[in-house]
């Protein structure tokens, strides 16, 4: 397993370090926020450990801004801070554990264990697939009817996020959340317009319309037979 360990504390982070790589696993260190907010989104990590207070830039925007990368590694929050509120905070961000210190080595090593297992890729999670649509993850590459259909990175992050609610309604703010990271309104347009620029390249010139908008509610990718 590839670790990423963003620890400010350097007695604390040498503990991690030292102990996951004498379990066999590889580990990168990142002493502030920015830098591991770099490693983070140019690595290809297993899991990563964050520490909530770090300099520079904090945990919780750290975790922000990776999962606005579209990084999905899974990542462990570690903190003093273990109030519920605070937990609910950081788990909110986007991390999928939260860790209190002090802490047990034992236990957070299973809980890392515990999110890879979780995270295992599987070969379904590679393709994804509505009626004769079909993204690959992998090749970032999509087609319809076997013909090639070319997307801007934030059509495809759409797309991607449709899909995987296939045959769902999906609201605006699921739209706002799980593609531009808003965590509000904006008052704009920027959904209508990139909706419209999708179904021109997945529906247009196809017989039969995939991309619906359900009016009062949001939009929903479906196959109707």
């Amino acid at each position: 397993m590839r670790v990423l360990v963003i620890e400010d504390d350097a007695q604390t982070a040498a503990y991690m370090v030292k102990g996951l790589t004498e379990a066999g696993h590889t580990v990168d260190h990142a002493a502030n926020g920015r830098d591991g907010l770099f490693l983070g989104t140019s690595g290809d990590y297993d899991a990563m450990i964050v520490d909530r207070m770090l300099p520079g830039l904090d945990g919780i925007a750290v975790i922000q801004a990776l999962r606005a990368a579209n990084v999905a590694a899974p990542i462990l929050i570690l903190s003093a801070l273990g109030q519920v509120d605070e937990r609910v905070v950081g788990l909110k961000s986007g991390a999928d554990d939260y860790l209190t210190k002090p802490f047990a080595f034992s236990e957070l090593v299973a809980r890392l264990e515990a999110l890879t297992r979780r995270r295992a890729p599987s070969a379904a999670e590679t393709r994804l697939t509505v009626g004769d649509l079909e993204m690959d993850l992998l090749a970032r590459s999509v087609k319809r009817a076997g013909q090639t259909i070319e997307l801007q990175p934030r059509e495809f992050r759409l797309l991607e996020y449709l899909m995987r609610h296939a045959g769902q309604v999906v609201t605006r703010t699921m739209l706002l959340e799980g593609v531009w990271d808003y965590h509000f309104d904006p008052q704009t347009n920027v959904i209508d317009v990139h909706i419209s620029r999708l179904r021109q390249k997945i529906d247009k010139g196809f017989a039969t319309p995939l991309l619906h908008t359900m009016r009062g509610a949001g939009y929903c990718l479906r196959a109707d037979s």
